[in-house]
C-alpha cells in the first residue's frame, strides 16, 4: 500500500468519524429541544394548578389545564415519559459531592477590590532611531 493510499484511508476515517461526532451532537440538541418542551409544558401547567389553589386562577383555567396535559400526553407518546423533577433537587450550581458544578467561585461580601493604578514612568519613553540617518 502505498503512501498516498494510506493518506486517504485515514482520511476517509477522520471523515467518518467527524460525521459520527456530528450525528450524535444533532441527536443530543434534539434531546436538549424536547426537554425544554417538556419543562416549559410542566411549567405552565403547574403555574395554573398553583393558581387556582390559592384563589387566582383566570377564567377558563380548567380549559388551559386539560389542554396542557392533552400536549404533555401526545409528548410522551412521541419522546417516552416525562420525569418530573423535584424542587428539593440540586441545581445545577449546588455542591454535587462537596464539589461546585459551576466555575465561578462564588462572591464575597462585597465588591472585589481595585487593581492598584499602574507605576509611574522613571523617564521618557526613548525613540527608536531607524536607519543611519544619512541618506
Amino acid at each position: 500500500m502505498g503512501l498516498m493510499d494510506k493518506v486517504k484511508a485515514q482520511a476517509t476515517q477522520l471523515a467518518d468519524k467527524a460525521q459520527q461526532a456530528g450525528q450524535a451532537g444533532q441527536a443530543k440538541l434534539a434531546d436538549l429541544q424536547s426537554k425544554r418542551k417538556s419543562d416549559a409544558l410542566l411549567l405552565e401547567l403547574g403555574g395554573i394548578v398553583y393558581s387556582q389553589k390559592v384563589g387566582r386562577a383566570e377564567a377558563g383555567a380548567d380549559g388551559r389545564i386539560a389542554e396542557l396535559v392533552s400536549q404533555v400526553q401526545a409528548f410522551e407518546a412521541e419522546h417516552g415519559p416525562v420525569g418530573v423533577t423535584s424542587a428539593d433537587a440540586p441545581t445545577a450550581d449546588a455542591p454535587v459531592g462537596g464539589v461546585p458544578m459551576s466555575s465561578t467561585p462564588p462572591m464575597a461580601s462585597g465588591p472585589a477590590p481595585a487593581a492598584p493604578p499602574p507605576a509611574a514612568s522613571a523617564g521618557p519613553i526613548p525613540q527608536a532611531q531607524y536607519g543611519s540617518g544619512q541618506s
